[in-house]
């Protein structure tokens, strides 16, 4: 397991950035029609939420 130590202006600019990015894609999640992409989008929207919730500055 890889380790990561951010101070809590990191860890809050990267939880900014994360959530923007989510954002975006939950848009293109809803704006694609292939079965397959939408998928792979899903999983990669699902790990990116849970990396997020394992920031402080989540909360």
């Amino acid at each position: 397991m890889t380790q990561l130590s951010l101070d809590n202006n990191d860890a809050a600019l990267l939880a900014d950035a994360l959530r923007s990015y989510l954002s975006d894609l939950h848009s293109e999640i809803a704006g694609t029609d292939n079965f397959d992409y939408r998928e792979a989008l899903k999983e990669r929207e699902q790990r990116l939420n849970r990396i997020l919730g394992q920031l402080p500055a989540a909360g």
